[in-house]
C-alpha cells in the first residue's frame, strides 16, 4: 500500500499515544454477531435470487456495516474494560445487534418493523454512550454527526410501514444520510488509536472469511457422510480461494494500510480512518460474502452450471473484493495495483464461459486466479517487499 515507515513512533505522527489498548473480549464479543448476520444475509439472497434481491442484500449489508462502523469508532474512543457500566451498555447493543440479523429475512416484509426499532435502538444507545463516555472534544463531534446517525435509523423505521418502490426510496435516502453525514459534516473532533482501529477491521474481515466457510458448510447439507466426491472436492477448492483472499489482504496490504493511518497526523488519521475503513472496506467485506454466496451454491451441486446471479456473485464478488483493496491504496497513497484491477476486470470478463460450464470447473477457474495473484504479488511485488522489509 505505501512505503511510510511503520515504525514510527504515533507520537511523532498522531497525537494518540502508542500505549493502545488490545482489541477487548467485549469487542470480540460483538463481533460474533456479525457471523449470524452474514450467514442471514446470505440465506435472505438464497430466498429472493432476483436482482432486487441482490439490491436488497446490499442495503442490508450497507446497514449491518454502518452499525459495526458506528460501534468500532465507540470502542475506540472508550474503556470497554476499565469501565463497568459501558462494559455492559456494549453487551446491550450485542443484543440489539442479534435481533437485527433475527430479523433480516423478513426486513422487508413481516419483521421490517423489528428490524427498524431493534436497529433504532442500537443506534440510540451508540449515540447515548459517546454522549456520556467519550472526552469533550469528542462529544462534540458526536452532536454533530447525530441528526445524521438518529435520522437515517429512524427512516428505517417509518420504511417498515410502507412496501414496494416507495420503501426502497426511504432505504436509500437512510442509508445517503447516515452514511453521508460523517462526510459532510466531518469528523473533526475524533481521535483514533490506529493499531487498535486497525486490528478491529482485521477482526471484522476474518469474520467475513469465515462466513464463506460456514456457507459450505451450510450448502453441503446435513448428511455429510454420503457426501459425492465432487462436492468433497468442491469444498477444498473453496477453502483454498478463502485462503487466497486472506492472503491478499492480510499478507502485505492491510500492514500498508495501518503503517499510513499510523503516520497520519491526528486530523488525518480520523479521515483516513473513515475514508479507508469505514468506507472503502465495505466493498472488500461485501465482495468476501458475495464469493461465499457463489461458493455455497457450488457446494451445493457441482456438476450444474451456476445460474446468472450466484455466477456473478462469484466472480463479480472477487472483482469487488479487489477494486475495494484498489480504492483503500488510492485513497491513501493516490496509485493503484495495475494487477488487482487486471484480475478484477479478467474475473467480470469470465462470467459468461462460468455460466457454460458445471460450477466446480467454474470455482476451479476463480480459483487460478486469484491463487495466481497472491503468487505473483508474493513474488514479484516491489511494494510488498518496501512494506514487509524484504
Amino acid at each position: 500500500m505505501s512505503t511510510v515507515n511503520s515504525d514510527m513512533p504515533p507520537s511523532e505522527s498522531g497525537d494518540v499515544s502508542d500505549s493502545e489498548e488490545p482489541v477487548t473480549p467485549v469487542e470480540l464479543f460483538f463481533d460474533l454477531v456479525f457471523v449470524f448476520a452474514f450467514v442471514q444475509v446470505t440465506t435472505f439472497l438464497a430466498g429472493d435470487l432476483t436482482w432486487i434481491g441482490v439490491a436488497r442484500a446490499v442495503a442490508l449489508l450497507a446497514v449491518l456495516w454502518w452499525g459495526w462502523v458506528c460501534y468500532t469508532w465507540l470502542t475506540d474512543a472508550i474503556s470497554t474494560e476499565e469501565n463497568v457500566p459501558e462494559r455492559v451498555a456494549i453487551y446491550a447493543a450485542t443484543a440489539g445487534m442479534f435481533i437485527v440479523a433475527l430479523a433480516v429475512p423478513t426486513a422487508f416484509e413481516d419483521g421490517a418493523l423489528l428490524f427498524g426499532i431493534a436497529y433504532f435502538v442500537v443506534r440510540g444507545l451508540h449515540v447515548a454512550l459517546y454522549a456520556t463516555a467519550a472526552t469533550p472534544e469528542t462529544r462534540d463531534a458526536i452532536f454533530r454527526l447525530a441528526p445524521g446517525f438518529l435520522g437515517g435509523p429512524i427512516l428505517l423505521v417509518v420504511a417498515s410501514f410502507l412496501d414496494g418502490p416507495l420503501q426502497g426510496v426511504l432505504w436509500i435516502l437512510a442509508l445517503v444520510i447516515d452514511y453521508g453525514v460523517a462526510y459532510v459534516r466531518g469528523v473533526a473532533g475524533f481521535q483514533i488509536h490506529a493499531e487498535h482501529f486497525v486490528e478491529r477491521h482485521r477482526d471484522i474481515v476474518i469474520i467475513a472469511l469465515g462466513e464463506s466457510v460456514l456457507a459450505m458448510g451450510l450448502g453441503l447439507g446435513d448428511d455429510l457422510l454420503v457426501l459425492p466426491p465432487e462436492s468433497i472436492i468442491a469444498a477444498f477448492l473453496g477453502i483454498v480461494l478463502a485462503a487466497a483472499l486472506a492472503w491478499l489482504y492480510f499478507d502485505y496490504v492491510t500492514l500498508g494500510m495501518e503503517a499510513n493511518l499510523v503516520a497520519a497526523d491526528q486530523s488525518e488519521r480520523a479521515k483516513m480512518a473513515r475514508d479507508t475503513y469505514s468506507y472503502l472496506h465495505f466493498p472488500i467485506v461485501v465482495g468476501i460474502i458475495f464469493v461465499a454466496f457463489g461458493l455455497k451454491k457450488v457446494v451445493a451441486d457441482p456438476q450444474v452450471s451456476l445460474e446468472v446471479i450466484p455466477a456473478v456473485a462469484l466472480c463479480g464478488g472477487g472483482a469487488i473484493y479487489l477494486l475495494g483493496d484498489v480504492a483503500c491504496r488510492l485513497r491513501d497513497v493516490g496509485t493503484v495495483s495495475k494487477p488487482r484491477l487486471v484480475v478484477a476486470l479478467v474475473a467480470c470478463a469470465i462470467i459468461p464461459v462460468i455460466l457454460q460450464v458445471p460450477s466446480i470447473v467454474a470455482l476451479a477457474g476463480v480459483l487460478v486466479l486469484f491463487v495466481a495473484l497472491a503468487v505473483f504479488e508474493t513474488i514479484y511485488s516491489a511494494n510488498r517487499r518496501s512494506i514487509r522489509g524484504m
